[in-house]
């Protein structure tokens, strides 16, 4: 999709929501509403809250699961994803945001538009960064979304977003455009769905975000400024128990200036198909279960691993299973790559295992669990295969806050533990020791980026790492986000001159 097309498609509804949310930030403070509790589906995940409950997409298969991300309370970090028809009722909407929510043009409610944004602020302190012996970094960053939601109907939609990022601070280094962008067309497509022998059906054009995945291997990065998102097209099937997701993308190569310089990638391309079934409730006594199988193919023609750039086709066959069966959360995942890198077999291995234990009722009843994790490594700076895994589009901070550890060369074990005080006050804290698989390959970044000369030293362990995290919800829509990490270096960083780093980090965010 060219830049031109997708600034034709969001100009009209991007920039009305970016003007009227301006007009939600000023009268939040009059807005009062009910703040439902927070929900985290792991260390670092996004928090979600509303003011009215939204329905749910599709009316076949389970909501909570159909690949587009958490919604809770109404919200979903893809704003696309929510549904506030309810909001037709004029009785329903408690304050003047939700007049923002469901603004009647036409056919007494048949057309309608759904506005919404976002205003983070957020300050982040990096001691050696880049794990050097250098002065401290400090990002201060600010997020500014607007998005618009056209509803023509039951089976039309057009859905616009915009969005702005600001970097400042000290020892900042080269600013990337997912931080610093004067004007960026984060989302902007049309999707038209409908009903076909019983099968809710549809099909999705343009620039969009895309979670149908397990959250290391696919999601939108809250983390950045400005979302990772994809252009493309979606279309899938679903029925009360099945559903199918099939795509074909390229990534957004975001500029730092205006709109005119946000295109697709053209060394990336990601396809495939995702699945899901609904695990029957009786074989496990009134759980909520998901088996999603999934192949996708990853082409990239400049790859970098070692010291070669070349032409990487890589594809995951892989197996997720999730949901909640009585006081257990689990999530996890087995993935196995295949392909060819540079003319050399790619054989990898992805094994994520995540759980957690509920004591207690409640919605705010303490968790204690633990992630092990397995991601193979070898090759890389050799000639035969290579064994070196990859989360292509993941979570980038579930293993370091600080952006420094992936799913590549990993092995990791890592105790946690969440739980509230104060009613609303939700901490989280987590123990992680990290080892390299194979010590004849490098120890590698979330950006895929080996740190240099770490393949040339011995020494098994990575880091033991200490992470915490506060989230408060002041109200249903303005909260502050707090996060800790100390990084102890281990002889696989120490051997080649790497050094210890904390990270502190908070910020405070509205959103309606």
């Amino acid at each position: 999709m060219t830049s031109m097309t997708i600034r034709r498609m969001a100009y009209a509804a991007g920039f009305a929501a970016s003007a009227l949310s301006t007009l939600a930030f000023s009268s939040a403070a009059m807005a009062q509403a009910e703040a439902p509790p927070s929900r985290q589906a792991n260390a670092g995940a996004k928090d979600v809250s509303s003011t009215a409950e939204a329905s749910p997409i599709a009316e076949s298969y389970p909501n909570a699961a159909i690949g587009d991300g958490v919604t809770a309370g109404g919200y979903n970090q893809s704003r696309w994803a929510e549904d506030w028809s309810k909001l037709r009722d004029p009785k329903k909407r408690k304050d003047i945001v939700d007049q923002l929510k469901f603004i009647s043009i036409a056919g007494d409610g048949d057309v309608y538009l759904t506005l919404s944004g976002e205003a983070r602020f957020r300050v982040n302190q990096t001691t050696n960064p880049n794990l050097r012996d250098a002065e401290a970094q400090r990002q201060d960053i600010l997020r500014l979304f607007g998005g618009a939601d056209l509803h023509v109907g039951q089976h039309l939609r057009f859905y616009g977003e915009l969005a702005h990022g600001t970097l400042e601070g000290r020892n900042l280094g080269t600013a990337l455009p997912n931080l610093r962008n004067k004007l960026a067309v984060q989302q902007a497509f049309v999707d038209l769905t409908g009903t076909v022998a019983d099968v809710d059906v549809g099909v999705r054009y343009g620039r969009q975000t895309f979670a149908d995945g397990p959250n290391l291997l696919v999601v939108p990065r809250d983390n950045n400024t400005l979302f990772f998102g994809f252009n493309g097209f979606r279309a899938w099937a679903r029925t009360a128990g099945v559903r199918a997701d099939v795509f074909d993308y390229k990534p957004t190569a975001y500029g730092n200036g205006g709109t005119q310089d946000d295109n697709a990638e053209s060394a990336r391309r990601f396809s495939g198909i995702s699945t899901g079934i609904v695990v029957p409730e009786t074989l496990f006594g009134g759980s909520k279960l998901y088996v999603d199988p999934f192949l996708w193919r990853l082409r990239n023609r400049a790859a970098v691993w070692g010291t070669d750039n070349a032409r990487e086709v890589r594809n995951f066959y892989g197996l997720h299973v999730w949901g909640d069966a009585g006081p257990v959360n689990l999530d996890w995942t087995i993935n196995y790559q295949g392909g060819s890198y540079d003319n050399r077999s790619i054989k990898a291995w992805l094994i994520l295992l995540a759980q957690t234990y509920k004591l207690g009722e409640g919605k705010s009843a303490p968790r204690v669990g633990f992630h092990a994790d397995y991601a193979s490594g070898g090759g890389a700076y050799g000639k035969g295969t290579l064994r070196n895994s990859l989360a292509p589009f993941g979570n980038n901070i579930y293993y370091s806050y600080q952006l420094f550890a992936t799913p590549t060369n990993l092995v990791a074990l890592a105790p946690n533990v969440t739980f509230s005080v104060f009613d609303k006050l939700r901490l989280t804290a987590e123990y992680q020791r990290s080892w390299r698989d194979t010590t004849s390959d490098a120890v590698y970044r979330a950006n895929g980026s080996a740190f240099a000369g770490t393949q040339n030293f011995g020494g098994k362990k990575i880091a033991d790492t200490l992470r915490f995290q506060a989230v408060y919800p002041f109200t249903s829509r303005l909260s502050f986000t707090g996060r800790y990490e100390h990084l102890i270096a281990g002889p696989a960083l120490t051997n080649a001159g790497y050094k210890n780093s904390d990270f502190l980090a908070g910020w405070i965010s509205y959103r309606f």
